[in-house]
């Protein structure tokens, strides 16, 4: 039984046919996805206009990760991320205008303008953050996991990681807890490929998804680039663990277009390998292709949703830079909870 749950999923022969996704959900990921894409875009432009400081790390080509997960999720699943947390936030439903305003560091951004773009949260959507430290969310994240089993409120909590982070000695320590204790979680690993900017295959050996077969706990490679697949193997896997299974380890095959900060001239891979991704395998043309093929959407109503996705960008932009920035007495708030 076990060796079954470690072997790779990358054709998922023992998964049920899949369910026939509506019109409406197909538009839904390709909202979803449009939106982080056009977001980050102006992101990128922005910070070269010198209006976002310090770090900022872009999502652009790992859309169909978060979007597909999220929607396998239910209200009161807690999410945690790393550095690479803009996606994330738009897909836990955070407002554009809020989170762009925190990259720029102003008042009316979710940490009020003192987290940046590596450390906002939202209570509200039980979004836990944007973690700077390589790893240092996967222990967090297994605690919000436990607080699930704790008061037994029937949630789960999903725990992104890149795959520069599976080597670090804390993420081992939580999949043991995560194991020994049954904790409803979802470990995702972004596999990107290149973590910081040495490609995965000579920086980490064998299978990732296969890293807590020690502690028994299942992993499955996935296609992380088709939002559909995505959707499919976390619909399975979150029922199993929000059934009392225990942790499940989802290694997501993606890739980022940009470097691994805007800092990042990413010149450890070549243009055409780059372009070879984006023409080939870019989630959000795959699925227009799905749209248009399928007779869900024509080309005007994709247009449309374009405009719309673009005018909730400008806007969010516009908001940003006419926020003011943070009054310095806010250096002292937010350092204790009252309980």
């Amino acid at each position: 039984m076990a060796a079954s749950r470690r072997r790779s999923t990358k054709a998922q022969t023992d998964t049920a046919p899949a369910q026939a996704v509506s019109s409406e959900e197909l538009l839904h990921y390709y909202r979803e996805m449009l939106l982080i894409r056009r977001f980050e875009e102006k992101a990128g432009q922005l910070y070269g206009m010198g209006l976002i400081g310090g770090f900022c790390h872009l999502y652009i080509g790992q859309e169909a990760v978060v979007v597909g997960v999220q929607a396998a999720l239910k209200q009161g699943d807690t999410v945690i991320t790393s550095y690479r947390d803009h996606g994330h936030m738009l897909a836990c439903g955070m407002e554009a205008k809020g989170v762009m305003a925190e990259l720029t560091g102003r008042i009316g951004g979710y940490s009020k303008g003192k987290g940046g773009s590596m450390h906002m949260f939202s209570r509200e959507k039980n979004f836990y953050g944007g973690h700077g430290i390589v790893g240092g969310q996967v222990p967090l994240g297994t605690g919000l996991a436990f607080a699930h089993k704790y008061l037994n409120d029937g949630g789960v909590s999903a725990v992104y990681c890149g795959d520069g982070a599976i080597n670090q000695g804390q993420v081992y320590e939580s999949f043991n807890m995560a194991a020994l204790w049954k904790l409803p979680v979802l470990f995702v690993i972004e596999n990107n490929k290149y973590a910081m900017g040495t490609s995965q295959e000579r920086a980490s050996a064998g299978e990732l998804h296969q890293r807590g077969a020690a502690y028994g706990i299942p992993g499955y490679q996935v296609n992380g680039m088709d939002v559909l697949e995505v959707k499919e193997a976390a619909d399975k896997w979150v029922n199993y663990i929000r059934e009392g299974n225990g942790p499940v380890i989802l290694e997501m095959k993606t890739y980022r277009y940009r470097g691994h900060s805007m800092s990042d001239p990413a010149k450890y891979r070549t243009k055409e390998e780059v372009e070879k991704m984006r023409s080939e395998s870019d989630p959000i043309d795959q699925l227009k292709s799905k749209l248009l093929a399928g007779g869900h959407a024509d080309e005007d109503k994709l247009k449309e949703i374009d405009r719309a996705v673009k005018a909730i960008v400008t806007e969010s932009a516009e908001f940003a830079q006419q926020s003011p920035e943070p009054d310095p007495s806010e250096l002292w708030t937010d350092i204790l909870v009252e309980t």
